[in-house]
């Protein structure tokens, strides 16, 4: 009986996770004529774009200069200004500030082979707590903190890259 029970949960098991709309996330897929991905910045240098480039490496995606890349064959991706802004959520009896809710917001325009350039905009929230006793500490937390968000920007854009491709390539 107990092995019946065993086979029952092995069989019923994936079956309950499939109806329920489960499916593991693959990585981002683009049209196959379409392998490399140019980077512009409104800021030279900016943190977001070298993490993006870092996880298109990732993903087997190639980033190109925008420079000398032919438009017909790659993806563009322009970065416009990303925005830090900072909520109050708590604070100290003495009137001191104990804790943020950092906001980063993520502003790009893509720009696909022979289509119309599409713009979106996302954000990556995260709590801080501040403490005015141990400032040093809680700077160089803050820009791993940082670090960590525009990481997370960088990954959400390559999986949004593909479901934009169908979406400009649904618009033909």
């Amino acid at each position: 009986m107990k092995k019946y029970f065993q086979l029952a949960i092995v069989l019923l098991g994936p079956l309950l996770v499939a109806s329920c709309g489960f499916h593991l996330r693959s990585g981002p897929s683009l049209p196959n004529d379409i392998n490399t991905v140019a980077i512009e910045s409104a800021r030279a240098h900016a943190p977001l774009a070298r993490a993006l480039d870092k996880h298109l490496n990732v993903y087997g995606l190639q980033s190109v200069p925008s420079d000398d890349n032919p438009s017909t064959k790659n993806v563009n991706i322009y970065l416009l200004p990303e925005q830090l802004e900072r909520q109050l959520l708590s604070v100290y009896p003495s009137g001191q500030v104990a804790e943020y809710e950092l906001i980063y917001i993520v502003r790009y325009r893509v720009q696909f082979p022979n289509k119309e350039p599409l713009m979106a905009q996302f954000e990556v929230v995260r709590d801080y707590q501040d403490d005015p006793d141990q400032v040093l500490a809680k700077s160089r937390e803050l820009e791993l903190m940082l670090d960590e968000m525009r990481d997370e920007a960088a990954d959400i854009i390559v999986r949004r890259l593909s479901s934009q491709a169908v979406a400009a390539l649904d618009a033909q």
